[in-house]
């Protein structure tokens, strides 16, 4: 079976497993998550079945930002995190592109991230910045 017939957001999409719809466009649908880390905590995904957000076609993109902002101001929250992972090792549960919109009410609830920083030296930096450029002609 193909991993778009088993996607449980398509499956949302398609309305064959029930959500909470917060808003929704021709291109994207966004709901609250079930196993939420604050209260509002709504995922944003594209009608188009992409695991990578690099797969994902630019019109579904250009739709996308502006639908999390909406989210972002329908949970009133003063303080959110947006969250959007890609590939297991990333933290993605789901491989169907999706965006958290996370409330941050306080030091307990909503995301909690730590971020281990590198000291890189500005040849290194040089080096992958090269690197990149290379890698987007």
């Amino acid at each position: 079976m193909s991993t778009l017939a088993t996607c449980i957001f398509c499956k949302i999409i398609k309305r064959e497993i029930p959500s909470t719809k917060i808003f929704e466009t021709d291109l994207s649908y966004a709901f609250l998550d079930v196993g939420p880390l604050s209260e509002g905590h709504t995922l944003i995904i594209p009608k188009y079945h992409a695991k990578f957000l690099h797969e994902l076609p630019d019109e579904n993109l250009a739709d996308l930002l502006p639908v999390v902002k909406k989210v972002a101001v329908a949970t009133g929250a003063e303080q959110y995190n947006v969250l959007q992972n890609n590939g297991p090792l990333a933290h993605q549960v789901v491989e169907h592109v999706h965006f958290h919109v996370i409330p941050k009410p306080n030091e307990t609830e909503g995301l909690g991230i730590r971020w281990p920083t590198k000291k890189p030296s500005l040849e290194e930096l040089e080096t992958v910045g090269k690197k990149m450029l290379e890698r987007l002609q």
